[in-house]
Protein backbone atom coordinates (compact mmCIF):
# COMPACT_ATOMS: atom_id res chain seq x y z
CA UNK A 1 0.00 0.00 0.00
CA UNK A 2 1.23 3.67 -0.64
CA UNK A 3 1.46 5.05 2.33
CA UNK A 4 2.20 9.14 0.61
CA UNK A 5 -1.53 9.33 0.21
CA UNK A 6 -2.64 13.12 0.58
CA UNK A 7 -5.59 15.07 0.70
CA UNK A 8 -5.33 17.48 -2.27
CA UNK A 9 -5.75 21.59 -1.15
CA UNK A 10 -9.12 23.20 -1.14
CA UNK A 11 -9.82 26.65 -1.56
CA UNK A 12 -11.19 26.60 2.31
CA UNK A 13 -8.43 24.93 3.92
CA UNK A 14 -5.93 27.77 1.67
CA UNK A 15 -7.94 30.47 3.69
CA UNK A 16 -7.81 29.00 7.58
CA UNK A 17 -4.64 27.52 7.89
CA UNK A 18 -5.52 26.75 11.34
CA UNK A 19 -8.25 25.48 10.90
CA UNK A 20 -6.52 23.14 7.89
CA UNK A 21 -3.88 22.06 10.53
CA UNK A 22 -6.43 21.16 13.56
CA UNK A 23 -8.45 18.68 10.86
CA UNK A 24 -5.10 16.67 9.77
CA UNK A 25 -3.67 16.73 13.41
CA UNK A 26 -7.37 14.46 14.04
CA UNK A 27 -8.18 12.63 10.76
CA UNK A 28 -4.94 11.58 10.05
CA UNK A 29 -4.78 8.98 7.41
CA UNK A 30 -1.12 7.64 8.05
CA UNK A 31 -1.86 6.54 11.86
CA UNK A 32 -0.30 2.57 12.68
CA UNK A 33 -3.18 2.07 15.09
CA UNK A 34 -5.77 2.82 12.34
CA UNK A 35 -3.89 0.69 9.45
CA UNK A 36 -3.69 -2.59 12.31
CA UNK A 37 -6.97 -2.16 12.98
CA UNK A 38 -8.06 -2.60 8.93
CA UNK A 39 -6.06 -5.15 8.37
CA UNK A 40 -7.22 -7.50 11.71
CA UNK A 41 -11.00 -6.40 10.17
CA UNK A 42 -10.25 -7.79 6.66
CA UNK A 43 -8.61 -11.07 8.03
CA UNK A 44 -11.57 -11.65 9.96
CA UNK A 45 -14.25 -11.12 7.01
CA UNK A 46 -11.73 -13.27 4.74
CA UNK A 47 -11.75 -15.89 7.61
CA UNK A 48 -15.65 -15.72 7.65
CA UNK A 49 -16.38 -16.00 4.23
CA UNK A 50 -14.16 -19.08 4.01
CA UNK A 51 -15.56 -20.79 6.73
CA UNK A 52 -18.94 -19.85 5.29
CA UNK A 53 -18.23 -21.04 1.52
CA UNK A 54 -17.01 -24.63 3.39
CA UNK A 55 -20.46 -25.47 4.66
CA UNK A 56 -22.69 -24.12 1.21
CA UNK A 57 -23.30 -26.82 -1.54
CA UNK A 58 -21.39 -26.19 -4.80
CA UNK A 59 -23.76 -25.62 -7.10
CA UNK A 60 -22.25 -27.67 -9.48
CA UNK A 61 -23.11 -30.82 -7.51
CA UNK A 62 -26.99 -30.33 -6.24
CA UNK A 63 -27.55 -32.92 -3.51
CA UNK A 64 -29.24 -36.11 -4.74
CA UNK A 65 -32.82 -34.63 -3.58
CA UNK A 66 -32.45 -31.92 -5.97
CA UNK A 67 -30.82 -34.25 -8.74
CA UNK A 68 -33.70 -36.63 -8.81
CA UNK A 69 -36.56 -33.92 -9.01
CA UNK A 70 -34.49 -32.76 -12.26
CA UNK A 71 -34.82 -36.47 -13.84
CA UNK A 72 -38.15 -36.82 -12.94
CA UNK A 73 -38.98 -33.56 -14.60
CA UNK A 74 -37.08 -34.16 -17.69
CA UNK A 75 -39.13 -37.73 -18.16
CA UNK A 76 -42.26 -35.74 -17.53
CA UNK A 77 -41.27 -33.57 -20.55
CA UNK A 78 -40.59 -35.95 -22.81
CA UNK A 79 -43.54 -37.71 -22.03
CA UNK A 80 -45.29 -34.92 -22.54
CA UNK A 81 -43.64 -34.07 -26.02
CA UNK A 82 -44.30 -37.72 -27.01
CA UNK A 83 -47.56 -37.34 -26.49
CA UNK A 84 -47.61 -34.03 -28.18
CA UNK A 85 -46.83 -35.48 -31.57
CA UNK A 86 -49.63 -35.21 -34.13
CA UNK A 87 -50.34 -37.25 -37.04
CA UNK A 88 -51.73 -35.77 -40.11
CA UNK A 89 -53.01 -37.16 -43.54
CA UNK A 90 -50.28 -37.45 -45.99
CA UNK A 91 -53.09 -36.74 -48.47
CA UNK A 92 -54.88 -33.57 -47.45
CA UNK A 93 -58.03 -34.26 -49.33
CA UNK A 94 -58.45 -30.17 -49.21
CA UNK A 95 -56.65 -30.02 -52.09
CA UNK A 96 -57.28 -32.81 -54.13
CA UNK A 97 -57.61 -32.56 -58.25
CA UNK A 98 -56.32 -29.91 -59.80
CA UNK A 99 -55.30 -27.74 -56.74
CA UNK A 100 -53.13 -30.22 -55.85
CA UNK A 101 -51.11 -28.89 -59.05
CA UNK A 102 -51.49 -24.64 -58.62
CA UNK A 103 -49.10 -23.49 -55.80
CA UNK A 104 -50.19 -25.77 -52.86
CA UNK A 105 -49.74 -30.22 -52.76
CA UNK A 106 -52.05 -32.38 -51.00
CA UNK A 107 -48.78 -34.25 -49.83
CA UNK A 108 -47.71 -33.29 -46.37
CA UNK A 109 -49.75 -30.03 -46.97
CA UNK A 110 -48.70 -28.35 -43.74
CA UNK A 111 -45.09 -28.07 -44.50
CA UNK A 112 -43.22 -25.74 -46.50
CA UNK A 113 -40.63 -26.19 -48.71
CA UNK A 114 -36.94 -24.75 -48.47
CA UNK A 115 -36.04 -23.08 -51.48
CA UNK A 116 -32.78 -21.43 -53.04
CA UNK A 117 -32.95 -19.06 -56.06
CA UNK A 118 -32.41 -21.87 -58.97
CA UNK A 119 -32.22 -24.52 -56.90
CA UNK A 120 -34.48 -27.44 -56.21
CA UNK A 121 -37.60 -26.94 -53.85
CA UNK A 122 -37.03 -29.60 -51.19
CA UNK A 123 -37.55 -30.25 -47.19
CA UNK A 124 -34.89 -31.64 -44.96
CA UNK A 125 -35.50 -33.32 -41.62
CA UNK A 126 -33.84 -32.38 -39.24
CA UNK A 127 -32.98 -28.97 -39.96
CA UNK A 128 -33.81 -25.48 -38.13
CA UNK A 129 -37.08 -25.42 -40.62
CA UNK A 130 -38.49 -28.30 -38.92
CA UNK A 131 -37.31 -26.85 -35.33
CA UNK A 132 -34.40 -29.94 -34.92
CA UNK A 133 -37.29 -32.64 -35.15
CA UNK A 134 -37.21 -35.89 -37.44
CA UNK A 135 -39.81 -36.80 -39.72
CA UNK A 136 -42.58 -39.84 -38.76
CA UNK A 137 -43.92 -41.80 -41.26
CA UNK A 138 -47.71 -44.37 -40.89
CA UNK A 139 -47.89 -44.87 -44.66
CA UNK A 140 -48.20 -48.73 -45.46
CA UNK A 141 -51.61 -48.02 -47.30
CA UNK A 142 -51.07 -48.69 -51.09
CA UNK A 143 -54.85 -47.85 -51.83
CA UNK A 144 -55.75 -44.49 -49.96
CA UNK A 145 -53.41 -41.62 -49.44
CA UNK A 146 -55.74 -39.97 -46.56
CA UNK A 147 -55.45 -43.31 -44.29
CA UNK A 148 -51.37 -42.66 -44.35
CA UNK A 149 -50.17 -39.82 -42.16
CA UNK A 150 -47.03 -38.10 -40.67
CA UNK A 151 -45.73 -36.37 -37.66
CA UNK A 152 -42.85 -34.15 -36.61
CA UNK A 153 -41.14 -35.59 -33.49
CA UNK A 154 -38.00 -34.61 -31.11
CA UNK A 155 -35.03 -37.61 -31.18
CA UNK A 156 -35.38 -38.02 -27.83
CA UNK A 157 -39.55 -38.03 -27.58
CA UNK A 158 -40.38 -40.19 -30.52
CA UNK A 159 -43.72 -41.58 -30.76
CA UNK A 160 -44.70 -44.92 -28.73
CA UNK A 161 -43.99 -48.04 -30.60
CA UNK A 162 -41.95 -45.59 -33.15
CA UNK A 163 -38.73 -47.01 -34.31
CA UNK A 164 -35.96 -45.13 -35.41
CA UNK A 165 -34.72 -45.55 -39.14
CA UNK A 166 -30.82 -44.96 -39.14
CA UNK A 167 -29.21 -43.12 -42.70
CA UNK A 168 -30.21 -41.04 -45.33
CA UNK A 169 -33.93 -41.68 -46.74
CA UNK A 170 -35.39 -40.08 -49.76
CA UNK A 171 -38.83 -39.53 -49.93
CA UNK A 172 -40.96 -38.74 -53.00
CA UNK A 173 -44.30 -37.72 -54.41
CA UNK A 174 -45.47 -38.25 -57.34
CA UNK A 175 -48.75 -36.78 -59.17
CA UNK A 176 -48.55 -39.66 -61.60
CA UNK A 177 -46.34 -43.00 -61.30
CA UNK A 178 -42.72 -44.45 -61.48
CA UNK A 179 -43.18 -47.19 -64.14
CA UNK A 180 -43.54 -44.70 -67.57
CA UNK A 181 -39.80 -43.30 -67.79
CA UNK A 182 -40.73 -39.69 -68.31
CA UNK A 183 -43.03 -39.50 -65.16
CA UNK A 184 -40.62 -41.66 -63.04
CA UNK A 185 -37.77 -39.48 -64.51
CA UNK A 186 -39.33 -36.01 -63.39
CA UNK A 187 -39.45 -37.57 -59.61
CA UNK A 188 -36.08 -38.17 -59.60
CA UNK A 189 -34.39 -35.50 -61.37
CA UNK A 190 -34.81 -33.09 -58.02
CA UNK A 191 -32.51 -36.00 -55.81
CA UNK A 192 -30.24 -36.15 -57.98
CA UNK A 193 -30.12 -31.81 -58.08
CA UNK A 194 -30.13 -32.00 -54.29
CA UNK A 195 -27.48 -34.82 -54.51
CA UNK A 196 -25.46 -32.21 -57.05
CA UNK A 197 -25.80 -28.99 -54.38
CA UNK A 198 -24.54 -31.44 -51.89
CA UNK A 199 -21.21 -32.04 -53.74
CA UNK A 200 -22.41 -35.77 -54.32
CA UNK A 201 -21.44 -36.46 -50.77
CA UNK A 202 -24.67 -38.12 -49.63
CA UNK A 203 -25.65 -41.21 -50.91
CA UNK A 204 -29.42 -42.71 -50.12
CA UNK A 205 -29.99 -45.48 -47.44
CA UNK A 206 -33.30 -46.19 -48.81
CA UNK A 207 -36.22 -44.87 -51.26
CA UNK A 208 -39.86 -43.92 -49.93
CA UNK A 209 -41.97 -43.91 -53.13
CA UNK A 210 -45.67 -42.30 -53.19
CA UNK A 211 -47.94 -41.88 -55.27
CA UNK A 212 -50.83 -39.60 -54.29
CA UNK A 213 -50.53 -40.12 -51.18
CA UNK A 214 -50.24 -44.04 -51.34
CA UNK A 215 -46.92 -46.57 -51.23
CA UNK A 216 -45.39 -47.97 -53.71
CA UNK A 217 -42.48 -50.52 -53.65
CA UNK A 218 -41.47 -50.38 -57.52
CA UNK A 219 -39.93 -48.31 -59.72
CA UNK A 220 -39.82 -49.04 -63.42
CA UNK A 221 -36.60 -51.20 -64.72
CA UNK A 222 -35.59 -48.09 -66.56
CA UNK A 223 -36.09 -45.63 -64.22
CA UNK A 224 -34.29 -47.87 -61.33
CA UNK A 225 -31.07 -48.43 -63.36
CA UNK A 226 -30.57 -45.00 -64.28
CA UNK A 227 -30.88 -44.12 -60.25
CA UNK A 228 -28.85 -47.18 -59.18
CA UNK A 229 -26.19 -45.81 -62.23
CA UNK A 230 -26.83 -42.06 -60.85
CA UNK A 231 -26.09 -43.30 -57.05
CA UNK A 232 -23.72 -45.82 -57.53
CA UNK A 233 -25.59 -48.76 -55.96
CA UNK A 234 -28.74 -50.44 -55.57
CA UNK A 235 -32.15 -48.61 -54.84
CA UNK A 236 -33.78 -49.92 -51.88
CA UNK A 237 -37.38 -49.30 -52.19
CA UNK A 238 -38.78 -48.96 -48.77
CA UNK A 239 -42.04 -51.38 -47.75
CA UNK A 240 -42.24 -50.64 -43.65
CA UNK A 241 -42.26 -53.98 -43.47
CA UNK A 242 -45.18 -54.75 -44.86
CA UNK A 243 -45.87 -58.01 -47.04
CA UNK A 244 -49.50 -57.88 -47.02
CA UNK A 245 -50.59 -57.58 -50.72
CA UNK A 246 -53.79 -55.31 -50.25
CA UNK A 247 -51.44 -53.06 -49.16
CA UNK A 248 -53.77 -52.01 -46.06
CA UNK A 249 -52.85 -51.38 -42.63
CA UNK A 250 -52.09 -47.85 -41.92
CA UNK A 251 -54.11 -46.76 -39.19
CA UNK A 252 -53.14 -44.95 -35.48
CA UNK A 253 -52.15 -48.04 -34.29
CA UNK A 254 -49.21 -48.90 -36.75
CA UNK A 255 -45.99 -48.61 -35.63
CA UNK A 256 -44.09 -45.34 -36.72
CA UNK A 257 -41.07 -44.92 -38.77
CA UNK A 258 -38.97 -42.05 -37.97
CA UNK A 259 -36.17 -41.15 -40.34
CA UNK A 260 -32.60 -40.06 -38.71
CA UNK A 261 -32.32 -38.25 -41.86
CA UNK A 262 -35.01 -37.30 -44.54
CA UNK A 263 -35.58 -34.99 -47.51
CA UNK A 264 -38.56 -35.19 -49.23
CA UNK A 265 -39.54 -33.96 -53.29
CA UNK A 266 -42.59 -32.87 -53.95
CA UNK A 267 -42.84 -30.63 -56.55
CA UNK A 268 -40.45 -32.59 -59.40
CA UNK A 269 -38.01 -29.66 -61.45
CA UNK A 270 -40.25 -27.18 -59.85
CA UNK A 271 -37.92 -24.09 -59.25
CA UNK A 272 -34.72 -25.43 -60.79
CA UNK A 273 -33.15 -22.85 -63.33
CA UNK A 274 -31.94 -24.22 -66.82
CA UNK A 275 -28.12 -24.09 -65.32
CA UNK A 276 -29.10 -26.17 -63.04
CA UNK A 277 -31.08 -28.86 -65.08
CA UNK A 278 -27.93 -29.59 -67.06
CA UNK A 279 -26.19 -30.27 -64.88
CA UNK A 280 -28.26 -32.88 -63.19
CA UNK A 281 -28.59 -34.26 -67.00
CA UNK A 282 -24.99 -33.94 -67.54
CA UNK A 283 -24.47 -36.14 -64.82
CA UNK A 284 -26.85 -38.92 -65.35
CA UNK A 285 -25.95 -39.29 -68.93
CA UNK A 286 -22.56 -39.47 -67.98
CA UNK A 287 -23.14 -41.53 -64.90
CA UNK A 288 -25.47 -44.06 -66.87
CA UNK A 289 -22.50 -44.25 -69.68
CA UNK A 290 -20.29 -45.03 -67.02
CA UNK A 291 -22.46 -47.69 -65.42
CA UNK A 292 -22.96 -49.34 -69.18
CA UNK A 293 -19.26 -49.24 -69.89
CA UNK A 294 -20.16 -47.02 -72.64
CA UNK A 295 -17.79 -44.56 -73.85
CA UNK A 296 -18.03 -41.39 -76.96
CA UNK A 297 -16.22 -43.22 -79.59
CA UNK A 298 -18.33 -46.43 -79.41
CA UNK A 299 -21.60 -47.66 -78.60
CA UNK A 300 -23.97 -50.13 -79.98
CA UNK A 301 -23.85 -50.99 -84.22
CA UNK A 302 -27.27 -51.00 -86.58
CA UNK A 303 -29.57 -53.15 -86.09
CA UNK A 304 -27.74 -54.41 -82.85
CA UNK A 305 -27.29 -52.13 -80.22
CA UNK A 306 -24.33 -52.74 -77.99
CA UNK A 307 -22.36 -54.28 -80.36
CA UNK A 308 -19.69 -52.21 -80.04
CA UNK A 309 -18.54 -50.22 -83.80
CA UNK A 310 -17.40 -47.09 -83.55
CA UNK A 311 -19.51 -43.88 -84.02
CA UNK A 312 -20.73 -42.45 -87.27
CA UNK A 313 -19.94 -38.89 -88.74
CA UNK A 314 -23.82 -38.78 -87.83
CA UNK A 315 -26.13 -40.86 -86.70
CA UNK A 316 -30.17 -40.97 -87.24
CA UNK A 317 -32.02 -43.04 -85.22
CA UNK A 318 -35.50 -44.09 -85.64
CA UNK A 319 -36.33 -45.09 -82.00
CA UNK A 320 -39.97 -47.01 -83.07
CA UNK A 321 -43.53 -47.09 -81.58
CA UNK A 322 -46.26 -50.03 -81.69
CA UNK A 323 -49.84 -49.44 -81.25
CA UNK A 324 -50.76 -45.93 -80.04
CA UNK A 325 -49.03 -42.91 -81.56
CA UNK A 326 -47.12 -45.37 -84.31
CA UNK A 327 -46.43 -44.89 -87.91
CA UNK A 328 -49.50 -46.47 -89.91
CA UNK A 329 -47.04 -47.24 -92.94
CA UNK A 330 -43.99 -48.10 -90.64
CA UNK A 331 -41.69 -48.89 -93.51
CA UNK A 332 -42.99 -46.11 -96.28
CA UNK A 333 -41.47 -43.83 -93.35
CA UNK A 334 -38.42 -45.47 -93.02
CA UNK A 335 -37.27 -45.21 -96.36
CA UNK A 336 -37.74 -41.71 -96.67
CA UNK A 337 -35.16 -40.83 -93.97
CA UNK A 338 -33.18 -43.73 -94.77
CA UNK A 339 -33.11 -42.12 -98.53
CA UNK A 340 -32.13 -38.65 -97.28
CA UNK A 341 -29.28 -40.17 -94.33
CA UNK A 342 -27.52 -41.68 -97.79
CA UNK A 343 -27.02 -38.31 -99.58
CA UNK A 344 -24.86 -37.61 -96.60
CA UNK A 345 -21.94 -38.74 -96.23
CA UNK A 346 -20.55 -40.63 -92.91
CA UNK A 347 -24.68 -40.78 -92.13
CA UNK A 348 -25.76 -44.17 -90.45
CA UNK A 349 -29.79 -44.65 -90.31
CA UNK A 350 -30.59 -47.01 -87.32
CA UNK A 351 -34.17 -47.83 -86.81
CA UNK A 352 -35.25 -49.65 -82.93
CA UNK A 353 -38.34 -50.02 -80.80
CA UNK A 354 -37.51 -49.24 -77.25
CA UNK A 355 -39.41 -51.78 -75.87
CA UNK A 356 -37.16 -54.35 -77.06
CA UNK A 357 -34.10 -52.66 -75.81
CA UNK A 358 -32.60 -52.81 -72.10
CA UNK A 359 -31.65 -50.06 -70.50
CA UNK A 360 -27.79 -50.13 -70.80
CA UNK A 361 -28.91 -50.98 -74.96
CA UNK A 362 -30.83 -47.97 -75.37
CA UNK A 363 -27.66 -45.57 -73.33
CA UNK A 364 -25.51 -46.98 -75.91
CA UNK A 365 -28.09 -46.18 -78.70
CA UNK A 366 -28.35 -42.73 -78.19
CA UNK A 367 -24.46 -42.25 -77.50
CA UNK A 368 -24.53 -43.23 -81.07
CA UNK A 369 -27.21 -40.64 -82.09
CA UNK A 370 -26.96 -37.23 -83.22
CA UNK A 371 -30.44 -36.91 -84.70
CA UNK A 372 -33.41 -38.92 -82.40
CA UNK A 373 -36.82 -39.27 -84.70
CA UNK A 374 -39.61 -40.66 -82.86
CA UNK A 375 -43.42 -39.85 -82.01
CA UNK A 376 -44.43 -38.38 -78.98
CA UNK A 377 -43.98 -40.87 -76.43
CA UNK A 378 -42.30 -41.49 -72.97
CA UNK A 379 -39.26 -43.59 -75.34
CA UNK A 380 -38.02 -39.96 -76.44
CA UNK A 381 -37.21 -39.34 -72.67
CA UNK A 382 -33.99 -40.95 -73.75
CA UNK A 383 -32.81 -38.30 -76.13
CA UNK A 384 -30.90 -36.85 -72.76
CA UNK A 385 -28.15 -39.88 -73.35
CA UNK A 386 -27.45 -38.74 -76.02
CA UNK A 387 -24.66 -36.13 -76.75
CA UNK A 388 -25.04 -32.29 -76.03
CA UNK A 389 -26.65 -30.05 -78.71
CA UNK A 390 -28.00 -33.58 -80.70
CA UNK A 391 -31.42 -32.92 -82.67
CA UNK A 392 -34.60 -34.33 -82.22
CA UNK A 393 -37.82 -34.55 -84.75
CA UNK A 394 -40.99 -35.27 -83.23
CA UNK A 395 -44.42 -36.53 -84.74
CA UNK A 396 -48.03 -35.95 -83.41
CA UNK A 397 -51.27 -37.84 -84.69
CA UNK A 398 -54.49 -35.65 -85.46
CA UNK A 399 -55.90 -33.73 -82.45
CA UNK A 400 -53.35 -33.24 -80.33
CA UNK A 401 -52.73 -29.08 -81.24
CA UNK A 402 -55.71 -27.99 -80.03
CA UNK A 403 -56.95 -30.84 -77.39
CA UNK A 404 -53.80 -32.28 -75.42
CA UNK A 405 -53.02 -29.19 -73.18
CA UNK A 406 -48.97 -28.23 -72.23
CA UNK A 407 -48.53 -32.05 -72.01
CA UNK A 408 -47.71 -32.20 -75.49
CA UNK A 409 -44.41 -29.69 -75.16
CA UNK A 410 -42.63 -32.00 -72.61
CA UNK A 411 -40.23 -33.03 -75.13
CA UNK A 412 -39.61 -29.79 -75.70
CA UNK A 413 -39.03 -28.88 -72.33
CA UNK A 414 -36.64 -31.79 -71.63
CA UNK A 415 -34.66 -30.99 -74.96
CA UNK A 416 -34.12 -27.30 -73.13
CA UNK A 417 -33.28 -28.86 -70.06
CA UNK A 418 -30.42 -31.33 -71.36
CA UNK A 419 -28.78 -29.27 -73.95
CA UNK A 420 -31.00 -30.66 -77.26
CA UNK A 421 -31.93 -28.91 -80.07
CA UNK A 422 -35.63 -30.04 -80.42
CA UNK A 423 -36.29 -29.45 -84.38
CA UNK A 424 -40.09 -29.08 -84.34
CA UNK A 425 -42.61 -31.06 -84.62
CA UNK A 426 -44.68 -32.76 -87.51
CA UNK A 427 -48.60 -32.63 -86.98
CA UNK A 428 -50.77 -35.12 -89.19
CA UNK A 429 -53.77 -33.38 -90.74
CA UNK A 430 -55.76 -36.14 -91.35
CA UNK A 431 -56.81 -39.32 -89.51
CA UNK A 432 -60.22 -40.67 -88.16
CA UNK A 433 -62.77 -38.61 -87.54
CA UNK A 434 -64.17 -38.14 -83.79
CA UNK A 435 -67.97 -39.30 -82.98
CA UNK A 436 -68.75 -36.39 -81.56
CA UNK A 437 -68.90 -34.18 -84.79
CA UNK A 438 -66.51 -31.75 -84.36
CA UNK A 439 -62.99 -32.66 -83.82
CA UNK A 440 -62.44 -29.50 -81.26
CA UNK A 441 -64.93 -31.00 -78.89
CA UNK A 442 -62.78 -32.42 -75.90
CA UNK A 443 -64.31 -36.04 -76.00
CA UNK A 444 -62.49 -36.26 -79.09
CA UNK A 445 -59.29 -36.42 -76.94
CA UNK A 446 -59.69 -39.80 -75.73
CA UNK A 447 -59.64 -41.16 -79.11
CA UNK A 448 -56.46 -38.79 -80.96
CA UNK A 449 -54.56 -39.30 -77.77
CA UNK A 450 -53.36 -43.16 -79.25
CA UNK A 451 -54.25 -42.50 -82.88
CA UNK A 452 -51.97 -43.35 -85.50
CA UNK A 453 -49.99 -41.45 -87.46
CA UNK A 454 -49.52 -40.67 -91.50
CA UNK A 455 -46.72 -39.66 -93.30
CA UNK A 456 -46.02 -36.42 -95.58
CA UNK A 457 -43.06 -37.61 -98.02
CA UNK A 458 -42.13 -34.24 -99.35
CA UNK A 459 -42.42 -32.67 -96.45
CA UNK A 460 -40.67 -35.45 -94.09
CA UNK A 461 -37.31 -35.46 -97.22
CA UNK A 462 -37.00 -31.68 -96.93
CA UNK A 463 -37.19 -31.41 -93.08
CA UNK A 464 -34.85 -34.36 -92.87
CA UNK A 465 -32.35 -32.81 -95.60
CA UNK A 466 -32.51 -29.53 -93.04
CA UNK A 467 -31.77 -31.20 -90.18
CA UNK A 468 -29.28 -33.46 -91.07
CA UNK A 469 -27.35 -30.16 -93.01
CA UNK A 470 -27.15 -27.99 -89.53
CA UNK A 471 -26.30 -31.23 -87.53
CA UNK A 472 -23.25 -31.34 -89.94
CA UNK A 473 -22.27 -28.18 -89.90
CA UNK A 474 -22.55 -27.95 -86.16
CA UNK A 475 -20.22 -30.71 -85.61
CA UNK A 476 -17.48 -29.51 -87.77
CA UNK A 477 -17.82 -26.01 -85.60
CA UNK A 478 -17.72 -28.06 -82.68
CA UNK A 479 -15.26 -30.33 -83.39
CA UNK A 480 -14.02 -30.55 -79.82
CA UNK A 481 -16.70 -31.05 -77.03
CA UNK A 482 -18.73 -28.56 -75.20
CA UNK A 483 -17.57 -29.44 -71.17
CA UNK A 484 -19.68 -31.12 -69.30
CA UNK A 485 -21.31 -29.74 -66.09
CA UNK A 486 -21.63 -31.62 -62.68
CA UNK A 487 -21.65 -28.51 -60.23
CA UNK A 488 -18.38 -30.00 -58.40
CA UNK A 489 -19.49 -34.07 -58.79
CA UNK A 490 -16.99 -36.28 -60.64
CA UNK A 491 -17.75 -39.08 -63.41
CA UNK A 492 -15.22 -40.80 -64.84
CA UNK A 493 -17.26 -41.71 -68.47
CA UNK A 494 -16.14 -39.30 -71.13
CA UNK A 495 -18.92 -37.58 -72.64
Amino acid sequence: MNRNFTIPNNPYNQKHPHHHHRQQRNFSLYSPKLSLFLLAACAALFILFQTQSLHAPSPQEPPPSTSSDCRRELAAAAARLRDSVTFLPLKDLRYAGAEALRGHTWFMSSLYDQHEEGEVQFQHFPSANSAGRLLCLRGRDNHDGSWNSYALAWPGSLPENASLVKGLTFVSYNHYNYDNIWHGLSAMVPFVAWHIKNACSRLPDRWVLYHWGELRTKMGPWVRSLMEATFDGSVDIERFDSDDDDGDGAGESTPASCFEEAVVMRHNEGGMSRQRRIEVYDLMRCKAREYCNVTAAEGGATGAPGGGEERPAIGMTMLMRTGPRSFRNESAVIRIFERECRKVEGCRLTVAHSNNLTFCEQVKLMSLTDILISPHGAQLTNMFLMDRNSSVMEFFPKGWLKLAGVGQYVHHWIASWSGMVHQGAWRDPTGDRCPYGNDDDHRCMSMFKNGKIGQNETYFAEWAGRVLQEVKARKVETAFKQEASFGGCTCRSSL
